[in-house]
């Protein structure tokens, strides 16, 4: 896809997906009516394009908030697991570059950017686990401050123990359990 516009079917079929889990999700969201998001959705071709590329790469994307400054409605991957067609990615493409062997197809910064979205922070990483509870078997990179990258290392998240864990790696390793979270302002 390309040009980044979706067919009015797939723009139909997105939006039905996304007012269910809407819907069944109301602890994400309270106080925020469906139609209000939807009319920003129809007003912003292209984040429902990044919506679809969320939805595609199974990150089951849902509102968690309103951007109090802006208005906008925040989106968020609220797959239970790390999005599964987003895992096995290094952190970024300069540790991409730097791998010899055995390089995967791409980064999570690379797939992010392409997308249209963002990578969590450690801040909302730990907000959007007070929601609900996420990446109990997996674990998802999470935007890694300067001084570290700068180091070579990169950091990623998981819940274990009933607790929010950050740890460090090699911004170039990668595992078919860690991938990405993303978020998207509308």
């Amino acid at each position: 896809m390309a040009n980044k516009e979706l067919t009015s079917e797939q723009r139909e079929e997105l939006l039905a997906i996304l007012k269910e889990r809407f819907e069944k999700n109301m602890h994400r969201h309270e106080g925020i009516e469906w139609n209000g998001v939807q009319d920003k959705l129809n007003a912003n071709p292209g984040k429902l394009w990044s919506l679809y590329e969320m939805e595609r790469t199974e990150g089951e994307p849902d509102v968690v908030g309103i951007d109090e400054e802006t208005g906008e409605y925040i989106f968020c991957d609220c797959s239970k697991e790390s999005p599964k067609g987003r895992r096995s990615v290094c952190y970024d493409r300069e540790a991409l570059e730097a791998r010899k062997k055995h390089k995967p197809e791409t980064s999570a910064m690379d797939m992010a950017n392409e997308m249209g979205i963002e990578i969590l922070t450690e801040e909302q990483y730990r907000e959007l686990q007070k929601l609900d509870t996420f990446d109990q078997k997996t674990s998802s990179w999470i935007l890694t401050p300067v001084d570290i990258r700068e180091r070579g290392g990169a950091l990623f998240c998981d819940y274990r123990y009933g607790h929010v864990f950050v740890y460090h790696n090699g911004a170039d390793s990668y595992y078919s359990s860690r991938g990405f979270r993303g978020y998207l302002k509308v």
